[in-house]
């Protein structure tokens, strides 16, 4: 129990006795106010006024039965964790503007929903990064006039952009969206940054071939294999007649994306994490 005389700044503290009674002496004149503490129970206070040479009886205290107090833990769980860690991934860039969205730097990220996955690929193939780069693409084309029956001029530049723009697109939505969704894989990279040279490049070439379920175990891409395929067979319908790839091409430069796809994860093993700023590697909160 603490007693307060307000006018002189003088605290005194006593203990009740085992009737609940208590006195204070040698208590200044002027306002005070009594705090009464227990455990279990709610504080207490009463004021007043003591006048020169009074003796002050203070009326019984009444004190209520404190609430309980609840701890709670709030847990993340998996969706918001993913999307925490999207975030993260889409302030990937090489060299600090090239988007190097489809890396993952924590090696035990949460899986993501198919929402996610479409979201991801929204990001990658509307980034104005992306429409430079099929803008140089289409140039290089033109200027070597490679699918001719495009013709030249702005017409023909128009088309070689909107068809390498499609390229991407397809790829992107079918290999790392669609595909992924239906067959529960996860479209990115993990990063895998220790062990020996020898078992990084030999992980990085795998990585062309497997991937990450959403279960978190490692299995054939099928994903990226068969969305590969889709895509070759999908710009047969928009390149000119005379550049259009049979089914036997078709295969054929899906297994040159297979090992470019190696090539780029030698890359992103050696070079690539040296060259992009911002990187989530923090451990996720498990959810």
């Amino acid at each position: 129990m603490t007693l307060t005389s307000k006018e002189h700044s003088v605290r005194q503290e006593v203990l009740t006795g085992d009737n609940g009674e208590f006195s204070f002496t040698n208590v200044a004149p002027g306002q005070f106010q009594i705090t009464v503490t227990s455990i279990g129970f709610a504080v207490g206070t009463f004021s007043g006024v003591l006048q020169p040479g009074q003796s002050f009886n203070v009326p019984e205290i009444a004190m209520a039965v404190a609430s309980p107090v609840t701890q709670v833990q709030v847990t993340p769980s998996r969706v918001e964790v993913a999307e925490d860690e999207i975030k993260e991934q889409e302030k990937q860039r090489v060299l600090g503007f090239v988007p190097n969205f489809y890396v993952s730097y924590i090696s035990n990220a949460a899986p993501l929903t198919s929402k996610q996955k479409f979201e991801l690929a929204w990001k990658t193939t509307l980034d104005p990064v992306t429409f430079g780069i099929t803008a140089a693409i289409a140039g290089v084309q033109q200027s070597q006039d490679d699918f001719s029956g495009y013709g030249q001029g702005a017409q023909g530049y128009a088309k070689r952009f909107g068809a390498s723009y499609a390229d991407g697109v397809t790829s992107t939505f079918i290999g790392g969206a669609i595909l992924p969704s239906l067959l529960k894989q996860d479209p990115r990279y993990f990063y895998k940054g220790s062990g020996t040279k020898r078992s990084r490049v030999l992980y990085a070439i795998a990585n062309a071939f497997i991937c990450k379920g959403d279960n978190g175990h490692w299995q054939p891409n099928y994903s990226g294999i068969l969305g590969s395929l889709a895509a070759g067979g999908i710009s047969n319908l928009y390149y000119p007649p005379s550049d259009r790839e049979g089914a036997e091409l078709t295969f054929e430069n899906t297994l040159i994306g297979i090992g470019a796809t190696a090539a780029t994860n030698i890359l992103q093993e050696f070079v690539i994490r040296k060259l992009t700023p911002k990187i989530a590697s923090r451990n996720p909160t498990s959810p």
